[in-house]
């Protein structure tokens, strides 16, 4: 599914600004990455730095960091979680995010209360979809790949 361009995946979980997807993992873990309109909006993405595994996350205190050629900021976080494991592909080829947003996860999350405590402040399915393609169609945001 695409929305302006923007590839969208239904079965994954949203915030509501629609920056970051969440996948649940068989294990009761989280794998968290970057929106193709992060991405995109973000521009060459440089660096990626993942807190270290084991290392507590409260809402609003970021699990990682990314850097582009004309930003600089947070991967945000909702829930309160500790650091698994960090993708090490994405740490030696930052561009991973801009070519393939969706198989280039960013870090692997447990959520301290659980995963549906955690998801229950996301969106997904038709409810993400709607509001994944308004916001791309109210920014006028068209989603481009960096070349790999």
């Amino acid at each position: 599914m695409e929305c302006n361009g923007c590839e969208f995946h239904p079965e994954l979980h949203y915030d509501r600004e629609f920056q970051i997807w969440v996948r649940r993992e068989a294990d009761g873990t989280l794998t968290v990455g970057m929106t193709d309109i992060s991405q995109t909006i973000a521009g060459k993405i440089l660096h990626v730095r993942v807190r270290r595994p084991g290392t507590r996350r409260p809402p609003g205190k970021p699990v990682a960091t990314i850097e582009s050629g004309k930003w600089a900021g947070p991967v945000p976080n909702f829930f309160d979680c500790v650091i698994e494991e960090a993708n090490a592909e994405v740490l030696d080829n930052p561009v991973l995010l801009n070519t393939d947003p969706y198989q280039a996860w960013i870090a692997r999350v447990r959520p301290v209360d659980g995963p549906e405590a955690a998801l229950s402040g996301f969106v997904t399915g038709e409810e993400a979809r709607a509001g994944y393609c308004e916001r791309a169609r109210r920014e006028d945001i068209h989603c481009r790949r960096q070349p790999g």
